[in-house]
């Protein structure tokens, strides 16, 4: 078949880095050691089990003739584009990345990257989060990013002070409950 016929975008658009990851510019990508090793075992995942199984099923449906309307054949390069695409997402943040590990944390009266913090907002609601990458932050399980609004305003902050925190809906006081680093 002539390759004309076939629309295949060759990188452009698809090498942007979701916005709700994107890093401030002139950062580093800071992760905990467990961060780092979830981003490498995901992108060795996908180089050695996911990317051959892929082009398996694509050379396979290549073979079997007409590709235009081989519905095997166009999920399989849709999909090995976007594997493609994850693995360059994840080679170029585990290239910028900077392993920062919180057990080794001697000031940890203070809160800074990595620290598990308790604090209460003004009704006496409690929440604890604990500060890590960008890359690992899963808010609804109380792991949030370094540089959202709420670290932002815990970090360098020591146990019984009260923190600021500006939101949409104005402005909030959080005060700090406990501050733990892991062993």
């Amino acid at each position: 078949m002539n390759k004309a016929f076939v629309k295949e975008q060759e990188g452009g658009e698809d090498d942007d880095l979701p916005e709700a990851q994107a890093l401030p510019a002139g950062t580093k990508n800071y992760l905990t050691p467990g961060g780092y090793k979830g981003l490498r075992d995901e992108l060795a995942q996908l180089m050695n089990e996911e990317r051959p199984a892929m082009v398996q099923v694509v050379s396979w449906a290549a073979s079997n003739g007409d590709r235009s309307e081989n519905g095997d054949y166009l999920y399989g390069k849709k999909r090995l584009r976007e594997i493609d695409r994850r693995m360059r997402f994840l080679t170029k943040r585990l290239e910028l990345a900077e392993v920062v590990d919180p057990a080794l944390q001697t000031n940890r009266d203070h809160v800074f990257f990595g620290a598990t913090v308790l604090y209460a907002n003004q009704e006496g609601e409690e929440q604890r989060v604990t500060i890590v990458g960008v890359d690992e932050a899963e808010p609804l399980q109380g792991r949030i990013s370094w540089i959202s609004p709420v670290a932002r305003a815990l970090t360098k902050a020591k146990l019984g002070d009260t923190v600021t925190l500006r939101t949409p809906g104005g402005i909030e006081e959080l005060d700090i409950l406990d501050i733990s680093y892991p062993d």
